[in-house]
């Protein structure tokens, strides 16, 4: 395997998400429920990790484990915020973040997982209940990101379920090469 396979292996553990085809109900059912499960999952991850362990990258040039773990209630604070504004709004057009910023900030240096774990937490309890709430045709409200375009509800619970697991084998698959 080259170095630019590795790398890229090591960055998607489980693949680049991909929005080709619309998902389907069940689909959409099954992103839901690996949104409800996520908290539990990372905080599984997380525990008993020391100091030195969570501020191990989780690859070369890659964020460390405590950062990981602060990014993901950052990042769905804003899907749940979008998924908002598409459900009260038409097409909104909404605000793009500078994660990768926000990921040097100090809270997510150097803060307590156990913060982060409870805020999302928290968060996707209140997630999940809206989102089983959906009428069919909510699915399709559609909101327009600067960048990426109009985006519909419907893909967007999958990118958000892909980028939970995402991130959560970023962890995971670290603890295994590192015999955690």
């Amino acid at each position: 395997m080259t170095s630019t396979e590795e790398t890229e292996r090591l960055r998607y553990p489980i693949g680049k998400y991909s929005h080709a085809t619309p998902l389907t109900d069940e689909q959409v059912a099954e992103a839901i429920l690996s949104i409800a499960g996520l908290p539990s999952r990372l905080q599984e991850a997380v525990a008993n990790l020391t100091p030195t362990q969570l501020d191990t990258p989780y690859r070369d040039g890659g964020w460390t484990v405590r950062q990981v773990v602060h990014h993901l209630p950052d990042s769905h604070l804003n899907g749940y915020t979008r998924q908002k504004l598409a459900l009260t709004e038409e097409n909104p057009t909404i605000r793009p973040y500078r994660e990768g910023e926000w990921a040097m900030l100090p809270d997510s240096l150097q803060g307590a997982p156990e913060i982060s774990i409870a805020l999302l937490t928290a968060l996707h309890q209140r997630w999940v209940l809206l989102l089983r709430s959906l009428q069919p045709q909510q699915l399709e409200r559609r909101f327009i990101h600067p960048v990426g375009g109009e985006q519909r509800l419907r893909e967007h619970i999958g990118l958000y379920a892909w980028h939970g697991e995402h991130h959560l084998a970023h962890i995971t698959e670290l603890k295994k090469r590192k015999g955690w």
